[in-house]
């Protein structure tokens, strides 16, 4: 029996081989470094849920941004913690806030990064939620104006990008409007334009301090059923002024992030969410996984599913073992 001429094995020899013809190469180039921004001096707090993830403090946030940047990450965002909540979150666009400090720190010390930074007022709120409370129910209309004005806030004290994570609806057009009339035109937004009502948010919300007081976030974040309403969303924010995208989480909606690849001509990102970062450490700590090998193959999902820049809190990490340090 004659063997058939094509033997793909014959490019899978060595690595040399295997390197060559890879389709799908990381690169530290799309990473972005989350970070958590607490009022204080000195503070570097770790959080349980996620071995080597911290609250810190802005003078800690900028010390930890030089090691970033030697890392060659080009970027963080930053999520914020304040020093009191209210019903409205007002600490959110507040300029003496953790994140502004953090964000005017990183800017003084002339760090190489991209800032961006997290529009939300979860963190800020004492309901935990995202927008206003009026009678029980998330008002989406009168959370534009906060949501606004906390981008300003961020824009004025430095940030590159800001990234509204609140699912209300026309926030891309509220925040785009209000840095456009101050002077803030070359601000980017990148929307957390299909952002699902995920249950692998858990860790995040130990981190950030932002679980609900009451109810949950399924009025406005996205159904995970669904994937043609997320095409529907990303049309509707870039639409409003969107500069890039982002599909929230990462690993269950790969499908999600391939499909807004084929459709919109954006840079397209995803965010490796707290419940999967936690996940593999858990899993590596018992020894059960090889935590490098597995978070490459993740990383390497998620670029093949199309998405060009990746917020994960395994980025230093993965620096290291791309670089080989």
């Amino acid at each position: 029996m004659t063997f058939p001429v094509h033997r793909p094995r014959r490019l899978r020899r060595s690595e040399a081989l295997r390197g060559f013809v890879r389709e799908t190469r990381l690169s530290t180039e799309g990473l972005v470094y989350p970070m958590f921004a607490c009022p204080g001096s000195k503070l570097r707090t770790e959080v349980s849920s996620m071995p080597g993830v911290y609250q810190q403090s802005p003078d800690q946030i900028v010390e930890e941004c030089r090691k970033i940047a030697d890392l060659g990450i080009p970027a963080v965002i930053l999520f914020g913690l304040p020093e009191r909540k209210d019903e409205t979150g007002s600490e959110a666009a507040d300029p003496n806030a953790a994140v502004q400090r953090s964000i005017a720190a990183i800017r003084k010390a002339k760090l190489n990064l991209l800032v961006m930074t997290d529009v939300c007022l979860c963190e800020y709120t004492s309901h935990g939620h995202c927008g206003v409370i009026e009678d029980g129910e998330v008002q989406n209309d009168p959370s534009l104006a906060l949501l606004a004005d906390a981008a300003l806030s961020h824009a004025r004290a430095g940030a590159d990008i800001v990234a509204p994570s609140d699912m209300m609806d026309g926030r891309v057009a509220a925040i785009r409007g209000r840095l456009d009339q101050n002077g803030f035109a070359d601000v980017a937004i990148l929307s957390y334009a299909a952002k699902y009502c995920s249950a692998f948010y858990g860790p995040f919300r130990e981190a950030a301090q932002s679980a609900p007081q009451f109810g949950d976030r399924r009025s406005y974040q996205m159904d995970p059923a669904n994937a043609r309403e997320a095409l529907r969303e990303v049309a509707l924010d870039l639409e409003e002024g969107a500069d890039l995208i982002m599909v929230k989480p990462a690993l269950p909606y790969l499908d999600i992030i391939q499909r807004v690849r084929q459709r919109f001509d954006v840079p397209v990102a995803a965010y490796n969410v707290s419940g999967e970062y936690a996940m593999v450490k858990a899993a590596a700590a018992k020894g059960w996984i090889d935590e490098e090998r597995v978070v490459l193959e993740l990383m390497t999902s998620i670029h093949r599913a199309g998405a060009s820049i990746v917020l994960t809190y395994h980025a230093k990490d993965l620096a290291r073992w791309l670089n080989h340090c």
